[in-house]
């Protein structure tokens, strides 16, 4: 088991030495290709990377998957493993997702312990909420059919190995939304003789802040950040032209539209008391997470027969994942693995000085393997 572990160190921090960007991890796909293909598991590379595992007669699949895209962060870590590109790095935790799969991976295919079909889903591009649907569009759930899926990411601040998911509604959405005023900008000391759109966008800031609270209720979980405000004034200037940004992050599809709804009515009408043009540009790149019931309750029961710590039930994330797209189409369950506390391994995901904890690695392996098992029961 040492040996095992010691491999699945060394892999992770290969990975984590290399981090590509969201559909531009071309060296990464080819290397989880030639693992897989190491382990004599039959390989397919598309948009993503596809290992499939069959033993025994039994006709029941169930898919499995990890991400591999990096940030464009400058990592800040100094150890020996830290990322060799610069400005990009593995800062929420990828490289240890797939690492841990293809340990999985590497495990099942020596013990031939389970009957059916597994299917290992490797993605590329989850940060932009890209990569899951691409791998959809492209037909692998109709190619390599499968009747559950499974997914999980580190969660620095909690013990490491401690497993938590819960039924139901696990992630939220994220929406990105443009804001665009136009009107006619002119001289600072002259406002009445123009349209300036600085005042509309203070108000409409202001305004989208009652979304929650006024038009949603404040339990829903639903948030509304303006990120970004963007004007062509200069000092002595009024601007005739202002961008605003921001996300929605909602927990169910209804909130959502409302949430949209909401953000164009206002826009609206502060766009008709100022006179001036409000254009609004509202997208949805992940949708809400929903764990399936029963599937959660299997993963949770995996959990506690490898003697981890289990939470069931844990509280729902405002967080993204687009994993959400492969549980929109298959029963699914998304689950979190604590990273540790300490150190690299606390820091929060999307930090310059986050590492994924290599303790995690064989017991993450060690899960999906069991998870299969339980899954795909010999004699079953």
């Amino acid at each position: 088991m040492a040996q095992f572990e010691n491999r699945l160190r060394a892999l992770r921090h290969e990975l984590h030495q290399n981090p590509e960007l969201g559909f531009q991890e071309d060296w990464t796909k080819a290397r989880i290709a030639q693992h897989l293909r190491g382990l004599g598991i039959e390989t397919h590379e598309g948009v993503g990377v596809v290992g499939v595992l069959r033993a025994g007669k039994g006709n029941k699949a169930i898919g499995l998957r990890a991400d591999f895209d990096a940030l464009p962060i400058t990592e800040a870590n100094t150890f020996a493993h830290r990322s060799l590109n610069d400005g990009v790095m593995h800062a929420c935790g990828h490289d240890g997702h797939t690492a841990m799969l293809l340990g999985a991976a590497e495990l099942l295919a020596k013990a031939q312990d389970f009957d059916g079909t597994v299917v290992l889903l490797f993605q590329p591009n989850e940060e932009h909420g890209l990569g899951a649907k691409a791998m959809i569009d492209e037909g692998v759930l109709t190619r390599f059919p499968i009747e559950e899926v499974y997914g999980a990411h580190n969660l620095p601040g909690e013990p490491v190995g401690r497993i938590s998911t819960r039924p139901g509604f696990i992630c939220a959405s994220e929406s990105l939304f443009e804001i665009e005023i136009r009107g006619t900008g002119g001289h600072a000391s002259m406002p009445q003789a123009g349209r300036e759109t600085l005042t509309p966008g203070a108000e409409l800031v202001l305004a989208l802040q009652t979304i929650v609270s006024r038009k949603l209720p404040p339990s829903s979980g639903a948030v509304v950040s303006v990120t970004e405000f963007i004007s062509d004034g200069q000092r002595n200037v009024l601007p005739g032209h202002t961008r605003i940004k921001g996300e929605v992050r909602a927990r169910s599809s209804d909130d959502r539209s409302q949430a949209e709804y909401h953000l164009r009515q206002i826009a609206a009408g502060i766009g008709t008391s100022h006179e001036v043009d409000i254009s609004v540009e509202f997208r949805t790149e992940f949708i809400e997470a929903v764990n399936d019931d029963d599937v959660a309750t299997r993963v949770a029961e995996v959990a506690r027969s490898l003697g981890l710590e289990t939470d069931g039930n844990r509280p729902p994330m405002s967080f993204s994942e687009d994993f959400a797209y492969f549980a929109d189409a298959v029963p699914g369950c998304f689950l979190l693995m604590g990273n540790g506390t300490e150190g690299a391994h606390g820091r929060p995901l999307h930090s310059a000085d986050y590492d994924f904890n290599d303790d995690l690695l064989p017991i993450g392996a060690s899960f999906w393997a069991e998870l299969v098992r339980r899954r795909l029961p010999l004699n079953g």
